[in-house]
């Protein structure tokens, strides 16, 4: 399989942006635990689910950089 410069440049902004926001949800989510620790349950929930969909952008990326 040949891998290209485009794969490349499509996996590096394909993963940038998913780890950026990973990175801004896991912030703001401690953050909110430290201002109300009894919602904690409530907000790990959210916070796993919002990163899931955030990682699945990074999985799309690369099966799209070496299914071009």
């Amino acid at each position: 399989m040949i891998f290209t410069l485009a794969g490349g440049i499509i996996i590096a902004i394909g993963g940038l942006g998913p780890a950026l926001g990973i990175g801004f949800i896991g912030a703001k989510a401690v953050e909110a635990i430290g201002r109300n620790p009894e919602a904690s349950g409530k907000i790990m929930i959210s916070m796993l689910i919002a990163m899931a969909f955030a990682e699945a952008i990074a999985i799309y990326s690369l099966i799209f950089a070496f299914t071009k």
